[in-house]
């Protein structure tokens, strides 16, 4: 785990785009919750409801192709472009202060453990 970001890597048997590979998975079951395609800068990610503003799963297609067989699950801040330009805002105003609650405290703690739980479950659906 890098400081504040914890990364589980998965492989799939099939490859997939980030939108095909939503369409396996948006009726499982999730610890996470309910997945979700999120735009979130140029990217389209797969999203989990937020914990809080600093804290969320996500799925990440990696590789610059269309289709990949490997993905990323990971915490990271609430996606999206109004998220993100707010995330950052309030960070700068606080000198930064803001931020660390992505690295300490239990809804960090309970992140890191969904980011876990999800990678575990996306395993086991054999895709």
């Amino acid at each position: 785990m890098a400081f504040g970001v914890k990364i589980k890597s998965i492989k799939t048997k099939n490859s997939y785009s980030i939108e095909s590979f939503y369409e396996a998975i948006k009726d499982k079951k999730f610890t996470a919750g309910e997945p979700s395609l999120t735009k979130h800068g140029a990217a389209l990610i797969i999203t989990f409801p937020p914990l809080d503003s600093q804290n969320q799963v996500w799925i990440v297609k990696s590789g610059f192709n269309k289709e990949s067989n490997k993905f990323s699950v990971q915490k990271a801040e609430q996606a999206g472009l109004d998220n993100a330009a707010a995330n950052a805002m309030i960070n700068m105003a606080s000198g930064g202060l803001f931020s660390f609650g992505s690295f300490v405290g239990k809804k960090a703690k309970q992140c890191e453990k969904l980011v876990e739980e999800t990678a575990k479950e996306l395993d086991e659906m054999g895709l």
